[in-house]
């Protein structure tokens, strides 16, 4: 039996790149990079018979003369100030774990979340008591980094009123490294939805709602949305995974020209290859159009 394995610098899908930038070079695993000298070792790379090679396959990435490899596909790595989506998955003792997308599950303490009605005090043993009356295993949350351990794991916080328990809406999940980092993560599309953009990867979209609780706790999930709402959420879902394949950063001005492009095209005919690499292509000469 014939098996043919293709190099993953054959695999970039150039028909997404700028006419004028050059395809970016992919190294794959013990491929040198360049001779040692002058340069220092950095992540994803190793030293053997003095060149600098690769241990993932990735890009590389020079600052000064420290040599890193960027993976093309890896697991999210956290920052202080990123905003995550994440689920609870397990409540100890003064905490919650949650799913970041990360290699660990992130910690969301009891004194990191605001109490019902914002009151300001110390938590007690009736708090912990009643921790599952606030977020219970399955809950979807919007957080931000407050902290990272010396185990690479996260601390989590909830202090802000934008932050809290998600209610109902589509959780699309795409790679970490296509969000775009940006001030704000919380955009209300003018299509009449609105979406959170997770440095983690994981993106929530639901429909705009003005009279959210200010808490955060508080989430009616049988309250029936719109069928009218429920198709432009599919569209902007539909939209954001078209954006993904293709490989094209996610942030509000994307998932807007796309969704603009979309229009032509019903829900259902945006799952096919063609209607994506056509509203993709659109969307990226607006947006080079938009940078000139």
């Amino acid at each position: 039996m014939n098996i043919s394995i293709s190099l993953a610098s054959k695999k970039t899908r150039h028909a997404v790149l700028k006419p004028s930038s050059n395809p970016p070079i992919i190294f794959t695993p013990g491929e040198k990079i360049r001779d040692q000298a002058g340069f220092m070792r950095g992540h994803g790379t190793y030293v053997s018979a003095g060149s600098l090679k690769a241990t993932v396959a990735g890009v590389e990435q020079n600052i000064n003369k420290l040599v890193t490899v960027s993976p093309l596909r890896c697991r999210y790595n956290g920052e202080i100030g990123d905003v995550v989506i994440g689920r609870i998955t397990e409540l100890v003792h003064k905490r919650w774990k949650v799913d970041i997308n990360a290699r660990l599950d992130a910690v969301l303490l009891l004194t990191s979340i605001q109490l019902p009605g914002g009151e300001l005090r110390r938590r007690g043993m009736e708090d912990e008591q009643s921790m599952r009356s606030y977020l219970s295993e399955g809950d979807l949350i919007s957080a931000e980094v407050h902290s990272v351990f010396a185990d690479g794991s996260l601390s989590l916080h909830m202090r802000s009123l934008k932050y809290g328990k998600l209610g109902q809406g589509v959780l699309v999940k795409v790679q970490s490294n296509l969000i775009k980092r940006s001030k704000n993560h919380f955009h209300n599309l003018s299509a009449g939805v609105s979406v959170i953009l997770g440095n983690n990867g994981y993106i929530w979209i639901e429909p705009t709602n003005d009279n959210k609780d200010p808490v955060g706790f508080e989430v009616d999930l049988q309250q029936v949305v719109e069928i009218g709402d429920r198709q432009t959420i599919s569209r902007v879902r539909n939209v954001v995974l078209a954006l993904s394949y293709y490989k094209m950063l996610i942030y509000d001005t994307s998932i807007q020209y796309a969704l603009e492009e979309s229009n032509k095209y019903t829900v259902s005919d945006l799952l096919t290859a063609e209607a994506c690499y056509d509203i993709v292509n659109l969307t990226r000469h607006r947006l080079q159009a938009m940078d000139e």
